[in-house]
């Protein structure tokens, strides 16, 4: 189900980063993964979002490990989006 409206648009407004690249990679995760965003899975995103840019631009392009098993999913999911388009 996701977040409801207000969360999503909260979240929406969280993604938005100084670094175009991790910006336009935020928004397209949200696209495609805001009905998932739940429990654990939400306050792993939540908790990434509180990386700095250059911090979480790196673990996003396997640049560092994710060393924390509860963000392990999340994470994969960001670097999945790193490829393009979205799914029709």
């Amino acid at each position: 189900m996701g977040p409801d409206p207000e969360n999503l648009n909260r979240l929406r407004w969280q993604c938005r980063r100084g670094l175009l690249e991790l910006d336009v990679l935020l928004e397209r995760f949200l696209e495609r993964h805001h009905d998932q965003l739940q429990g654990e899975r939400l306050s792993s995103f939540q908790a990434l979002l509180n990386f700095s840019d250059n911090d979480l631009w790196d673990l996003v392009r396997a640049r560092t490990d994710c060393r924390d098993a509860r963000l392990a999913e999340v994470v994969q999911w960001l670097r999945d989006c790193r490829g393009g388009s979205s799914p029709q």
